[in-house]
């Protein structure tokens, strides 16, 4: 009877163990500790407005950084680039989002944003891809099809730039709107000109000469 207890025991603390790791590997992705990632609609709705796919649209968070709204914008073909700003130490933060996932085979020969051409060492480093060239370093996380780079500016110290890197996930609905604070809510529309008759072009139209 004490060995099925035991056994019984062994496979509580097991079955535990497995759903943690489930919970913590779902969770890579998702919204801050205590709070729901933003609907997809809202999402879609405000990436769509500056020209980011909404399934890049991803966010962090570092003590002592604050989100500069003004940086948020659309990079390369539609990802996202966002900075984060130290008052204290002047350091700034960078993520930028793109198509595709970085993998083993793909990340040595993967261009560094901040950096020339060249072979690029990547090693794992606690869930995000640690990428160097030349003494310039570059975390890359990868989530859901897309991938997450994080890089500095000023000193960024690499440990903040490997913690931005792990708390990359889908913004909140509170998130969410600080990220597109300063961004149009609606796509800028064609210019359309005041001074262009209703048909033709408005050239002039010069008369026909003798000759024809």
């Amino acid at each position: 009877m004490r060995s099925t207890r035991s056994a019984r025991a062994a496979a509580s603390a097991l079955s535990a163990d497995v759903a943690l790791l489930a919970v913590s590997l779902s969770g890579c992705a998702s919204a801050a500790p205590g709070e729901d990632p933003a609907d997809l609609g809202a999402i879609a709705e405000r990436a769509n407005a500056v020209g980011v796919a909404p399934e890049l649209v991803y966010t962090t968070e570092l003590d002592g950084y604050r989100l500069a709204p003004q940086s948020v914008g659309v990079v390369g073909a539609e990802g996202l680039s966002a900075s984060w700003f130290n008052e204290a130490t002047g350091a700034v933060l960078t993520i930028r989002s793109e198509h595709g996932e970085l993998t083993a085979a793909s990340c040595p020969e993967t261009p560094l944003w901040d950096a020339l051409g060249g072979p690029v060492t990547c090693t794992e480093q606690e869930g995000v891809w640690h990428r160097t060239l030349d003494g310039t370093h570059e975390y890359v996380a990868v989530r859901d099809g897309a991938s997450i780079r994080v890089t500095g500016m000023n000193n960024a110290p690499q440990a903040e730039l490997l913690a931005a890197a792990k708390a990359v996930r889908v913004p909140s609905e509170a998130e969410l709107e600080g990220l597109f604070s300063d961004a149009p809510r609606h796509p800028a529309g064609p210019v359309e000109r005041g001074d262009l008759p209703d048909h033709g072009d408005g050239a002039p139209i010069d008369p026909s000469g003798p000759g024809g």
